[in-house]
């Protein structure tokens, strides 16, 4: 189709300008110009919240539900192995080359080309909201979190994530823990004291062997790391008297946060602290409209390992996008320019089965 090629040139060079601008996660102004700009040029009216850019389609209608597509425009720091500038699209050997071409400028621009194609269509089923947001890399409070409450109901979202055009129906949420055990300080030489790092170690070892009762069909089980440790002493012959240990936490959708830290609490020797519980384990279920929609063009369902945007929204979401999510974070990030050609035509694909 003409009008898919010529959405797809258009995404291409939104996608060079985009990577061309750095857009570090709480530093995402320019790349949010750049984007309402490319809506002014569509003369589609925007809004912008901090840097969140949002816009619903011509005929939006209150009375009708409301799907969400969104994706993200900030990005991690470039990786210490680049070779290439990481602010310089290169396109060599059919890839487009650049910091966040893969995680997520290429789900982000075929959302917003699938979004223009739909735009100005009267008599749609649903509603349209495209939102490209910010500080998704960080789980940041200014971004999707943010802009959900000026935004009308939503029946579900579209996030888009690199999944390889498969469906992430299911996501693991992140808990990191604080852990300090304590005890009595003392020197070394006298066996004095109570030493709180013996503390920690029992606590790692128990952490290290457990393993969760309810094991997900689609993420597997809970896992649980420790991922730093530290005590206050910095010489030789002292009984430490509080030890400091850190738990990433990976939980599927068959826990709450809350049955995690229960069991922590009951099991071992340290005062337990998360630092949030916002980034949720989530669910979208099999059988919901647009999972069998993805379905019936081809696509997978899986359970994602990594997080995202979806965690943070209080209705059903479906992560998936153009790309790859191994490249994401890379040195040398790419992205195939047919996987955003493709990438265009599945999200059109896709809305056409439930509009």
């Amino acid at each position: 189709m003409d009008e898919i090629k010529v959405l797809y040139t258009e995404a291409i060079d939104l996608l060079k300008q985009l990577i061309a601008i750095p857009s570090f996660s709480k530093e995402e102004a320019a790349t949010a110009a750049c984007i309402a700009s490319f809506l002014q040029k569509k003369q589609i009216p925007f809004q912008q919240q901090g840097n969140n850019i949002w816009a619903t389609n011509l005929h939006f209608d209150i009375n009708k539900p409301t799907i969400l597509l969104n994706s993200h425009h900030d990005t991690v720091k470039p990786n210490s192995g680049y070779q290439l500038n990481p602010f310089e699209p290169i396109i060599k050997e059919d890839k487009l080359y650049g910091l966040g071409s893969n995680d997520a400028g290429g789900c982000l621009v075929s959302l917003l080309a699938c979004f223009v194609y739909y735009y100005g269509k009267a008599d749609l089923a649903y509603n349209l909201i495209i939102a490209a947001t910010a500080e998704e890399e960080i789980s940041g409070k200014n971004g999707v979190e943010a802009l959900i409450p000026q935004l009308p109901p939503i029946e579900f979202a579209i996030v888009g994530e690199p999944t390889l055009l498969n469906l992430a129906i299911a996501e693991r949420g992140l808990m990191v823990v604080d852990a300090k055990t304590t005890g009595i300080a003392g020197h070394a030489a006298r066996n004095e004291g109570e030493n709180a790092l013996y503390k920690a170690v029992k606590d790692i070892e128990w952490i290290r062997q457990y393993e969760f009762e309810k094991v997900s069909e689609l993420l597997g089980p809970v896992k649980m790391t420790v991922t730093s440790f530290n005590t206050e002493n910095k010489q030789h012959n002292m009984v430490p008297a509080s030890a400091e240990y850190l738990i990433d936490i990976r939980v599927n959708e068959l826990y709450q946060f809350e049955e995690i830290l229960d069991k922590l609490k009951a099991s071992l020797n340290a005062q337990i602290t998360p630092r949030s519980t916002r980034i949720k384990s989530t669910l979208i279920i099999p059988n919901h409209p647009i999972v069998k929609a993805g379905e019936s063009l081809g696509s997978i369902c899986y359970g994602s390992p990594t997080t995202s945007d979806k965690a943070l929204m209080p209705f059903p979401a479906l992560k998936v996008g153009p790309g790859d999510s191994a490249r994401s974070h890379t040195a040398d990030e790419f992205i195939y320019l047919l996987e955003i050609e493709k990438g265009i035509e599945f999200y059109i694909n896709l809305l056409n089965e439930v509009l």
